[in-house]
């Protein structure tokens, strides 16, 4: 069983509050717009670390984060981009991968906004864990956790930081 830590849009902004749900974490994946790579770095201290590379990022993140990180957790096929869309309206240079090879979990920064939705044309699950730093204009700064355990995917929490 992995314990996960979801984050997004960080935009060079972390801090104490989101440093100890790291720590609770086995891993965290950042789906994007890290700003500056002292947020990735901190993280990397202290769990591992599976993440892409935001609109917003410069060469040096693009050159350590990938575009689009597709792998295994337990028995999970997890795929990670920062610009996704969701079910119904995926972002054209994706869609037709997504529907011939859906992977179970599709997760996408960008949009601020925090989503959780299945696919029912695909079967995966669609999450997008809003975004945690204080760039932008959402006004709750937003996390997801969740486990994984072989292919099940339980126990999903939503974590808020009131106003950014």
């Amino acid at each position: 069983m992995k314990k996960i830590l979801l984050l997004s849009d960080t935009h060079s902004y972390i801090d104490e509050k989101i440093l100890k749900y790291v720590k609770e974490a086995d891993e965290v994946w950042h789906a994007g717009d890290i700003g500056d790579l002292a947020v990735t770095d901190t993280i990397k201290k202290l769990k591992p670390l599976r993440a892409v590379y935001g609109n917003i990022d410069n060469t040096e993140a693009r050159m350590e984060f990938p575009l689009h990180n597709r792998f295994m957790c337990e028995n999970v096929d997890v795929w990670i981009t920062h610009i996704g869309g969701y079910p119904g309206k995926y972002n054209p240079s994706i869609r037709k991968e997504i529907y011939a090879n859906p992977p179970k979990i599709f997760i996408c920064g960008h949009s601020h906004i925090l989503k959780v939705m299945p696919d029912k044309t695909t079967g995966l699950l669609h999450m997008n864990p809003g975004a945690v730093g204080k760039h932008g204009f959402q006004k709750v700064r937003t996390m997801l956790r969740f486990e994984i355990d072989g292919e099940k995917i339980q126990n999903l929490e939503v974590i808020e930081f009131g106003n950014r």
